[in-house]
Parts: structure tokens; C-alpha cells; sequence
């Protein structure tokens, strides 16, 4: 390794170790449900969401009943964001269109972000509209990292009280980690992509004039459009060129953030952080990287 990549590798454990520190003791104060004062308009959000859903927060449960209610969660979760995939055809925020998701891929994505696989099996800019991006994919990055640290906090209350048999609540635990870690995350972070350069808007895909010509050949075809070939059974070729190329839109950072926090994989288009609206700068790159560790290296600390 070069000194230079010494020094970032330094650089960036100092700065993971530094950020750590005070969000794991931010951890612990979430799931012990200790909220500072200020915080007072959110814990109206947070009491408001348990009356709507008839949710008791203060009622402790075991680890079958936590188990069970994490998972009928999960499931539920699966439905939606599968229902979204093979419904988008009919659904609104979809400029460019988009066929409803096979019913293999659906299942297979709606699995995939249920249990936070950093699996893509699709092409996000082809294959999903800007609605199911949102309201499935990105919602479900939320609630999958959130059952992640949901476990983690039973798993402590279970080392620690051994004796009662009481692991916590679920829906506290999933309310107060969304609400009070992966939201207020997510919003800086998005803002943070959003000005180096990372895309969030609705528009309709570009149709734009590249600055150089392309030239390709193709397969000629026939009047029953298989492939013509010549004497020698060689496929008969054509000269094509191109001089506009569809550049992909769409609310790319809101998704970018809580992907990378949550350390889930899917990503909005296919190349992931990769693709250059995803990820323009070194400094997007760094805090990136940063985030796939921020909250783990905080749960060590919590």
C-alpha cells in the first residue's frame, strides 16, 4: 500500500471512531427510551403512531412474542413491497411507463430487502418506477435496518435481565429507531448527496445529444425478423450509429442515504454507488463508506 492509502485508511477509522462514540450513546438512550426534552414534538409523533395502531409501548414481552411480532412485521412488509412490484403498471409517479415486476423478480426483490441481503437481481432505472423505488424499496430500507437494530437491542436487554424474561417492545423498538436514528440520519446524509451532486427529482427520463457519434453494427434482419445471413452462413451486418442517449431520472438520494446507512444493497440503479448520479465525488464516496459502518460501530459502543 502507498502512504497515501495508508493515510485514508487512518483517516477514515478516526473518523468512524469519532462519529461512533456519540451515537452509540444515542443508541443506548433510544432503546432505553430515554428522549431529551427538546425532543418533545417528536415523542408526540411517536405516542400519536402507538394510539393510531392500538400499540401498548410500555408492555414488555419475551422473545417468542418479540420474535413473533418482528417477523409477522417482516411478512407483511414482503406483501407490500411485492404487491407494489407487480402493481406498478396501474400506479401513479411513473413517467417512464414501467410494465409491472415478473412475479419471480417481485418475490425475489420483496425478499431480498425484507431480510437486508444486499442482493439486487434487477436494473433499477428499467425496471422499477419512481413510486415503487419510494414507497417499496426505500420504506422497506428503512424497516429492514430497523429490525436489525431492534434484534440487537433484545439480544442486550436479554444478556442484562436474564432473570425477567422481558426483551423489550417491538413496535417501541421499530418506532424509536426509525423515528430518532435512521430519519434524522438519513435526512442530513440526503441533503449532504443532494448538494455534491447525487440526482432527487420526478422528471421524466433525458433524451440528450452525446458529443460524439457512435458507431456499431447490428444482425440485418428479414421480413420474419430473424437475423439475414450471407453465403457463408455469416450474419448480414449494417452500420447504425447514435447520437442521443436516454440519461435516467429520478428521487435518487432520499434512497441513496438510508441504503447506505442501512447497508442494504439494493440501489437505485443498477451500477450502484458506481453510477456517477448515485456517487459524483470522492467526498460522496467517503461518506458513503463511512456510513455502512456508522451504525454498527455505534451499536458496539451502545
Amino acid at each position: 500500500m502507498t502512504s497515501q492509502a495508508w493515510i485514508q485508511l487512518v483517516v477514515f477509522f478516526l473518523v468512524l471512531a469519532v462519529a461512533a462514540w456519540p451515537l452509540g450513546i444515542w443508541l443506548a438512550a433510544v432503546a432505553d427510551g430515554r428522549m431529551p426534552r427538546w425532543l418533545a414534538p417528536a415523542r408526540a409523533v411517536e405516542n400519536g403512531l402507538y394510539r393510531l395502531a392500538g400499540v401498548d409501548a410500555n408492555a414488555g414481552m419475551g422473545w417468542r412474542h418479540y420474535a413473533l411480532a418482528l417477523l409477522a412485521f417482516n411478512v407483511l412488509g414482503v406483501l407490500a413491497v411485492y404487491a407494489l412490484q407487480r402493481l406498478q403498471g396501474m400506479l401513479p409517479l411513473n413517467p417512464q411507463e414501467m410494465a409491472a415486476v415478473s412475479a419471480a423478480s417481485s418475490f425475489n426483490t420483496a425478499i431480498s430487502f425484507a431480510t437486508n441481503t444486499n442482493w439486487q437481481g434487477y436494473g433499477g432505472e428499467s425496471t422499477m418506477s419512481y413510486l415503487t423505488q419510494m414507497l417499496a424499496l426505500t420504506v422497506q430500507n428503512f424497516f429492514s435496518a430497523a429490525t436489525g437494530i431492534a434484534v440487537v437491542f433484545a439480544l442486550i436487554r436479554g444478556f442484562v435481565a436474564r432473570s425477567t424474561g422481558v426483551v423489550g417492545n417491538v413496535w417501541a423498538d421499530l418506532t424509536r429507531i426509525t423515528l430518532y436514528v435512521l430519519l434524522p440520519l438519513s435526512l442530513v446524509f440526503a441533503v449532504f448527496l443532494v448538494g455534491q451532486g447525487v440526482i432527487q427529482n420526478f422528471d421524466a427520463y433525458k433524451d440528450v445529444t452525446t458529443l460524439e457519434v457512435n458507431a456499431y453494427q447490428t444482425a440485418k434482419k428479414g421480413p420474419d425478423d430473424q437475423p439475414l445471413k450471407d453465403a457463408a452462413g455469416a450474419p448480414v451486418m449494417e452500420d447504425q450509429k447514435a447520437e442521443t442517449q436516454q440519461i435516467a431520472m429520478g428521487p435518487v438520494a432520499s434512497q441513496e442515504a438510508i441504503k447506505m446507512l442501512g447497508t442494504n444493497g439494493g440501489g437505485f440503479f443498477n451500477a450502484n454507488s458506481a453510477h456517477p448520479y448515485e456517487n459524483p465525488t470522492p467526498l460522496s464516496n467517503f461518506l458513503q463508506m463511512l456510513a455502512i459502518f456508522l451504525i454498527p460501530a455505534g451499536l458496539v459502543f451502545a
